[in-house]
């Protein structure tokens, strides 16, 4: 048999229903909308822009009223931050937390979503102990003060932190904190659990493939693309995807503390699209990969090996490009939307070109490419049947098995994901093996899905 199935039916019945409701919004895909720039549009057009895509939540760096404000009423949550400037006077004064909670919460909420407060952005691993020292006491007075304004139960208050606070993250199943950030940890994800907040963390395939280009697939890997897989040697689980096996690393981090309950939300990922001449990695054509692939897996609830079923809460970043970033040039290209309000790619999030056209003209269908070998059909095949997509047509019996062969199969299988995946370009990318046509290859009883670009 030339395929593996992964999942089950219901979750490809998941895949095929998701695929036909993208017009909504979606709780689970929130965006990043940092101010380090001299040239964003104005928060109320933003707000119109947001309105207009499937994004639903929003993080704040820190609580610009103008924006929470232009924000009210559009139902879109709001996570807004204390800077790391502000923990110390936080942890020391409990009536500094509720002075804080009285300028930026209350004369907005509830017109205005504010769901979560994060305190610091990635503040375990900055080397400051004085500050490290301070993160839980002005976590707690903040949520003393939401208490206080009988809010507690409403708003959340967590933290943000790096990937860098795993000591171990490969396989997914080793995933294991820092001995040495241990105890602090364990007193904030004791916070978590007792308030019910998030663990707030930032995974980034990119960075995980600049640091390493040269290991096979490794790019393929992190966007997403059909490669051969990664198998956990201690779960014997395959991985076919960067995200996947740095969320669960962090779960398994987590699980290994005791955590099991404290939920998991991606504060921030992404890719640059353009960088550096030395910059590996960045270009428009991975940024489209990775988000666009990422919100496909997000929007299928396929979800990850070790919290199937659901879709982990996920930040992308960016909303805009921040222009004045220090750094090299990737820093400053990460950005979805232009300050013209004009998308800088298309990853499938406004609400117009996501909608499924019931009535298609000049269908396409997704197929090989001529001459390509039968290990990367292979390997698509692993890819799309590993990823929720019903396979079913093309096991024993089913009305497409026959020709009993891996291009048969694969072409199936190919375009049976870029038909439930957005039909965008690189859903119908596979590393550069397939390609669009617009001859239809249905026989007999075997119906290839298709649909208009």
């Amino acid at each position: 048999m030339a395929i593996f199935l992964y999942h089950s039916a219901i979750l490809a019945f998941l895949v095929l229903f998701q695929a036909f409701n993208l017009a909504d919004s979606q709780s689970f895909i929130g965006v990043n909308y940092g101010q380090v720039a001299d040239n964003l549009p104005p928060p109320s057009a933003t707000a119109k822009l947001l309105q207009s895509t499937s994004i639903e939540k929003v993080r704040l760096y820190g609580s610009d009223p103008t924006i929470i404000k232009a924000l009210a009423n559009t139902g879109i949550g709001i996570v807004i931050g204390a800077a790391n400037g502000d923990i110390p006077a936080l942890a020391s004064d409990l009536n500094f937390a509720k002075n804080w909670i009285n300028s930026n919460v209350i004369p907005f909420h509830p017109a205005s979503k504010i769901i979560l407060i994060t305190v610091g952005n990635e503040v375990i691993t900055s080397n400051d102990q004085s500050l490290i020292n301070q993160l839980l006491p002005a976590m707690q007075n903040l949520q003393n003060a939401l208490n206080s304004a009988s809010l507690g139960g409403k708003i959340k208050v967590s933290t943000v932190h790096s990937m860098a606070v795993l000591r171990e993250s490969e396989p997914p199943s080793s995933g294991r904190f820092h001995p040495s950030m241990m105890n602090v940890l364990k007193g904030l994800l004791g916070f978590n659990n007792a308030s019910g907040s998030p663990f707030a963390i930032n995974p980034y395939p990119y960075f995980a493939y600049k640091s390493d280009p040269n290991r096979p697939e490794n790019l393929a890997f992190c966007l997403f693309q059909p490669n051969s897989g990664r198998v956990d040697s201690k779960t014997k689980i395959k991985y076919m995807n960067m995200f996947d096996a740095q969320v669960d690393a962090v779960r398994s981090a987590l699980d290994s503390m005791g955590f099991k309950e404290v939920e998991i939300v991606v504060a921030e990922t992404g890719w640059p699209y353009k960088g550096d001449s030395n910059e590996v990695g960045p270009s428009l054509e991975n940024a489209k990969a990775y988000n666009g692939n990422l919100i496909a897996h997000l929007r299928s609830k396929v979800g990850t090996p070790l919290m199937p079923g659901k879709s982990v809460d996920t930040y992308l970043f960016a909303l805009y490009d921040e222009d004045l970033k220090p750094g090299p040039t990737s820093e400053r290209a990460f950005g979805l939307f232009k300050p013209d309000l004009t998308m800088t790619y298309d990853v499938g999030l406004s609400k117009q070109s996501s909608q499924v056209k019931l009535s298609p003209k000049n269908e396409v269908w997704c197929v090989p490419k001529p001459g390509v070998s039968d290990v990367q059909l292979q390997a698509n095949l692993d890819y799309v049947c590993g990823h929720g997509i019903d396979c079913g047509p093309i096991q024993p019996g089913g009305a497409c098995f026959e020709p009993n062969t891996i291009t048969a199969h694969a072409a199936y299988a190919m375009n049976l994901y870029y038909q439930t995946s957005g039909r965008n370009p690189w859903n119908c990318d596979f590393s550069q093996t397939a390609m669009l046509s617009s001859n239809n290859p249905s026989y007999n009883n075997c119906v290839y899905p298709g649909g208009s670009i």
